[in-house]
């Protein structure tokens, strides 16, 4: 039976078309196998000559045959074209992305605060509404996940519809349109999410929803510097953060490091509102400054940055925002809804809304 050698001997008869002697010491013979009569191997070719060395192959084949003991051979040309070195200069990375800004929303209008129970969402709901009575196109995203209470605020119920699956259709009421993490929810069901979920929930309602074309869209956030305040910054342009406190330092003192977060951000500080900042008896008309007064003002002089307004701690605010009708729908001409028109029409006038 033939053997290794027998075969390589048979090969080294066969020359090499382009003149380098027999084809074995051209080293184009390549990982040659000769196992029980069967001979297997690679002849690697320019691949430009394949058209020459298709005889080679035919004449090594019938060469192997004809040798006793053999009974299969298997011949594969096979070739490869030289490759560029790498290119090993230092590449450049790509540019990361900032903010974008989110198609059809002409500006985003932050309202934060340092902690909670400081009525930050009751400002967002009659700031949003009192926009809208002044004829602009106004959105409002409920972006307090853990505590979504714009549904309520704004008098919507439901859930909204997506004609595609892909896209969602935000609910609208008082000229507002409104899109809450409270509406895919039960009103009980708490949220228990981790902060990739919160960012990738509020990505979702800001590119995912069908917001229209509008002037402003206002984003209530939760209390603190968190994730969702990050991401927001960080993906969305956002034109100016309002933050919201009460007089009392403990307030302020949470109110200045949201301040300094969005700058931090290089989102600009609107301004400031102090929220509860007096008490007038329905009865006998005096006037009590339950949590102080006067603090924010100092803190927005300190801080360099407007304040925008002083509203009252008023019974018919609480009980309008709990209807479902904030208190620039039910009352527009009210002194409890002065304050919030009058930051309204400084917004427009500033470009900001």
């Amino acid at each position: 039976m033939a053997g290794r050698e027998t075969v390589l001997a048979a090969l080294k008869a066969i020359p090499d078309p382009l003149g380098g002697g027999d084809i074995v010491s051209a080293g184009i013979v390549r990982a040659l196998n000769v196992d029980d009569g069967r001979v297997r191997f690679v002849l690697e070719i320019p691949p430009a000559r394949a058209a020459d060395y298709a005889a080679v192959k035919d004449r090594a084949d019938a060469a192997l045959r004809a040798l006793e003991g053999v009974q299969d051979v298997a011949i594969v040309l096979t070739g490869h074209t030289e490759k560029a070195p790498p290119d090993l200069r230092p590449q450049r990375p790509a540019e990361p992305r900032g903010p974008q800004r989110v198609p059809g929303i002409a500006r985003v209008l932050a309202i934060a605060s340092g902690k909670g129970g400081v009525g930050k969402s009751t400002v967002s709901a009659n700031l949003a509404c009192a926009l809208a009575q002044l004829g602009r196109r106004v959105g409002l995203l409920d972006g307090d996940v853990y505590g979504p209470s714009q549904p309520r605020m704004l008098g919507v119920s439901g859930r909204p519809a997506s004609p595609d699956g892909k896209t969602i259709l935000p609910m609208r009421n008082h000229g507002v349109t409104l899109m809450s993490l409270g509406l895919m929810t039960n009103e009980d069901q708490a949220v228990v999410w981790r902060g990739p979920m919160l960012m990738g929930a509020l990505q979702q309602m800001l590119t995912q929803v069908q917001w229209g074309a509008l002037d402003v869209l206002i984003v209530d956030l939760p209390p603190g510097t968190g994730d969702v305040q990050m991401t927001l910054a960080q993906k969305t342009v956002v034109d100016g953060a309002i933050i919201v406190s009460t007089p009392q330092d403990v307030a302020l003192i949470d109110a200045r490091k949201g301040i300094d977060m969005f700058r931090q951000l290089n989102v600009p500080i609107t301004g400031m509102i102090e929220n509860m900042s007096t008490h007038i008896c329905t009865r006998c008309g005096h006037e009590e400054h339950v949590f102080g007064h006067g603090g924010v003002a100092a803190e927005a002089e300190r801080l360099g940055v407007p304040l925008l307004a002083e509203v009252p701690l008023d019974l018919q605010i609480r009980l309008a925002s709990d209807g479902g009708a904030p208190i620039t729908v039910t009352q527009p001409d009210s002194a409890r809804a002065r304050a919030f028109r009058d930051v309204a029409e400084r917004l427009v006038a500033e470009g900001v809304a």
